[in-house]
């Protein structure tokens, strides 16, 4: 579903936002997706969302899946023929579905339960997480743009990056993760803040080039969850943003950790910030890099808007 065009609604919603109602045809099938191995799955709090759902005449469906990919397998089926996609899961979660969706002319709405270690979306957004709101949101049907970028053409909601966040994506063990949550990547960074200087990365956006450590490219203004790396970023808004840190040694990554604390990373004197239509991101040795949370291959990285947005249900 292309998202919504120019109308208020009629509770006069500005012209981005739009409310269904409780008993548009339309939003009738719901679809739930759950990855069981999240952080913060809940299949008692998913249990109440549907029974909340079925008890106000929605056809529920509560699929969990089994193994990595499912996620954008289901989304990617053209038989799909549901309204509303509701994930349970992390960010990663969510870019499964909007890969997936890449192949299908007209997707469904999607809607969220936050799981996961971050779920950076989630902070974007303002979504709620007790299963009474979430379902009452699905139910109200209010829904918002939901713009994306593609690195490589492959989408991402929030950021694509390469250098040393990425280098601690890619490092962090699974089990560690599991373990400790958040937790698991502040350990990981402290030991590659401490480990061998890796390649310069030259950053080519709008006739500029940027020499840097580590290069972001958002569409969020989040990072990591509540913290802010750039306040003008707006996933529900066309655009992007280039974030990038000029050094990576230990004294700049304690600067630009306490800046991004304070929500000020444009104040730090280690790092650019400013909006960009596109950029390129090389390196004269393969950089690691990442998406949406996820690892990502490495450089070099071609990063675009993409080519049309989805409609994603809010409160």
């Amino acid at each position: 579903m292309m998202a919504d065009g120019g109308e208020n609604g009629p509770s006069g919603a500005p012209a981005e936002l739009h409310d269904r109602g409780c008993l548009d045809q339309k939003g009738r099938r719901v679809l739930i997706i759950a990855n069981p191995t999240a952080g913060g799955f809940d299949p008692k709090g998913l249990n109440l969302i549907a029974h909340r759902l079925r008890e106000a005449g929605r056809d529920v469906e509560l699929r969990l899946t089994t193994h990595a990919g499912e996620i954008g397998e289901i989304c990617s089926d053209p038989r799909l023929a549901v309204d509303v996609v509701l994930i349970a899961g992390g960010d990663g979660s969510i870019n499964e579905a909007l890969t997936g969706f890449q192949s299908i002319l007209a997707p469904p709405a999607i809607a969220v339960v936050p799981c996961g270690t971050a779920n950076v979306l989630a902070q974007e957004l303002s979504l709620p997480s007790r299963p009474a709101a979430i379902a009452d949101m699905v139910l109200r049907r209010r829904t918002k743009a939901l713009h994306y970028g593609l690195a490589d053409g492959r989408p991402f909601l929030l950021m694509v990056s390469a250098g040393f966040d990425a280098r601690v994506v890619h490092a962090v063990p699974l089990a560690l993760k599991r373990r400790l949550g958040k937790l698991a990547y502040v350990v990981t960074a402290l030991k590659q803040a401490f480990a061998l200087r890796h390649n310069d990365l030259v950053v080519e956006a709008d006739g500029e080039e940027i020499t840097c450590r580590l290069a972001v490219i958002t569409k969020a203004a989040h990072y990591g969850g509540p913290f802010v790396v750039c306040r003008d970023a707006d996933v529900s808004q066309p655009g992007l943003h280039l974030v990038a840190l000029t050094s990576d040694r230990v004294p700049a990554l304690i600067r630009a950790s306490i800046a991004l604390l304070r929500g000020r990373m444009e104040t730090c004197r280690d790092v650019i910030v400013r909006p960009v239509s596109g950029a390129t991101i090389r390196a004269a040795k393969p950089v690691a890099a990442q998406i949406d949370g996820d690892p990502f291959g490495t450089t070099p990285l071609a990063v675009t808007h993409g080519d049309r947005s989805l409609s994603v249900i809010v409160p």
